[in-house]
């Protein structure tokens, strides 16, 4: 490993993808360039051996002939090189389309979980909002002592719980009524 790549790491992939495809373009084009020519020199010999036929030279147009196949051979050959070359820049795409797919899957299946994680906490948080402010209500009603009821000579009090059961409340007045989202509610004194 060099130490430039330990200093800066390798490449990024997709750039490395881009600068091939660019470069199996430009050879392509080379191809057929070279292809074109040899398809003008194929035609001219094709006219040489015509010549040489009408001049009765038929060794010379024989070998024109030869050399004729010769370009045929090379473009065909050059073909087969477009094709190859062809396969190669589909392969590239075809992955570097999948690579960016499974990235873009890969992003949206951490923001679903970052989301799923937000939701949780704001969950959590509005537990806590509930159970402090269900603290902050109780503590006035609990940092204060009930009033004492008067009772006449002789009888026994009745206890609040007692009546509570009966459904009547002594003083509905000196009594409201709390209720907190989730979902318990208190009656509290009054302060008088």
């Amino acid at each position: 490993m060099s130490m430039l790549t330990r200093l800066f790491g390798k490449p990024k992939q997709e750039a490395n993808v881009v600068t091939t495809l660019d470069k199996l373009n430009e050879t392509l084009e080379m191809l057929e360039k070279k292809e074109n020519v040899l398809k003008k020199k194929s035609n001219a010999e094709v006219q040489k051996a015509k010549e040489f036929t009408n001049a009765k030279n038929k060794r010379a147009a024989i070998q024109c002939l030869k050399r004729k196949r010769l370009y045929e051979q090379q473009i065909e050959q050059l073909g087969n090189f477009q094709l190859r070359i062809h396969d190669q820049m589909i392969m590239l795409e075809s992955a570097k389309a999948t690579t960016e797919t499974v990235d873009a899957l890969r992003t949206g299946a951490k923001t679903m979980k970052e989301m799923h994680e937000a939701d949780e906490l704001e969950a959590e948080l509005e537990e806590l909002e509930g159970a402090d402010l269900e603290e902050q209500l109780l503590q006035p009603a609990i940092a204060t002592p009930a009033a004492p009821v008067p009772v006449p000579a002789g009888k026994q009090p009745t206890h609040p719980a007692q009546k509570q059961k009966t459904g009547s409340y002594p003083a509905r007045k000196n009594f409201f009524h709390v209720s907190v989202s989730c979902g318990k509610s208190w009656r509290i004194a009054k302060k008088s």
